[in-house]
């Protein structure tokens, strides 16, 4: 039942993150420069347009439904083939459920359990299976795009400038447009996870306190106070909590979507600029298994901060989160 709920929980994130709206650029009218403007803005002869080796907007393939305002990215596409890479082996791994589990069935029991385990330690038994279940979808999927964004051919397969001196057929000097990226390197998508986790957090600390529980949660005196220190500490208290409340719908869900972005988006930057400038690409070596290193840390990351999260709101204030 409860890989049945990770897999439905893969699903929704698939669908949500397929309906992600990039706004097109919108043209801008030409203005009549002045007179002397032009030699000012102009640029200077033999200056060529720095750009940077990963686009920080992911380009449009196409169109979806010829819709021009649900636009297709190329970090769309991988998401959606991680989803269906997670799908697969999840089926595969449960095709034939075994009493005593073997091969891909124990390495998927093994990462569930363990995710069960940490999550227990930290949360209240009936909070643990609210939460669980998407920790552990945010885990394997943030994973899954993070290593498919290091496979060959990753950026640099695409629409670009032809490479004349290649003697590969269809070779180019830079993926302009590339077909494939990872997905955890679109700030979209990252935004959209932090989105779902905002959502499901407000829903799970209203159904586990009630309204009122977690308005006084929030702005509450925490701890015994006489009747001449309660007017102080309250004003006080209604303070950190509207402090609270900024941290809540803003501060964490910023940190856990440009934590990730910006730390698989910087990985993909260097990679690409240790394999254009260095002999053979072979700079990019050491930067290639550090950059496992992160992929596995930065999943781990954001899925152990989406269960301490939701643990400093789903507790008593007089009980530590997990209980005795």
């Amino acid at each position: 039942m409860r890989l049945v709920k990770i897999i439905f929980a893969c699903g929704l994130l698939a669908v949500v993150l397929s309906l992600q709206v990039r706004p097109s650029a919108t043209p801008v009218p030409a203005v009549q420069p002045a007179p002397n403007a032009a030699a000012v803005s102009a640029p200077q002869a033999g200056s060529e347009v720095v750009k940077p080796p990963v686009p920080e907007i992911a380009p449009t393939l196409f169109y979806l439904f010829g819709c021009t305002w649900l636009p297709v990215t190329n970090s769309m596409v991988c998401t959606w083939m991680v989803a269906l890479v997670i799908f697969v082996v999840v089926r595969f791994s449960t095709w034939k459920v075994k009493e005593v589990p073997t091969g891909a069935q124990n390495v998927m029991e093994t990462i569930i359990e363990g995710w069960e385990d940490l999550a227990a330690g930290v949360l209240e038994p009936k909070v643990v299976h609210w939460v669980f279940p998407l920790a552990a979808t945010y885990f394997i999927f943030i994973l899954t795009s993070n290593l498919m964004g290091l496979l060959p051919g990753m950026g640099s397969i695409g629409i670009g400038i032809p490479a004349k001196d290649s003697l590969l057929p269809f070779a180019i000097q830079h993926a302009e447009t590339p077909f494939f990226r990872a997905p955890t390197s679109d700030a979209n998508l990252t935004v959209a996870m932090a989105g779902i986790f905002l959502v499901m957090s407000f829903y799970w600390a209203l159904r586990y306190n009630g309204l009122m529980g977690l308005v006084k949660h929030i702005f509450g005196v925490k701890g015994e106070a006489n009747k001449w220190a309660l007017a102080p500490l309250a004003m006080l208290f209604i303070f950190i909590g509207l402090m609270e409340m900024v941290s809540i719908t803003l501060v964490r869900p910023l940190a856990l979507a440009m934590r990730l972005y910006g730390n698989i988006l910087g990985g993909e930057s260097v990679l690409t600029l240790m394999l254009t400038q260095t002999p053979l690409g072979l700079g990019a070596l050491p930067f290639y298994f550090l950059e496992l290193f992160v992929a596995v840390v930065q999943a781990l990351v954001f899925a152990l901060l989406t269960i301490a999260f939701v643990g400093t709101m789903c507790a008593h204030a007089e009980e530590p989160p997990g209980g005795h």
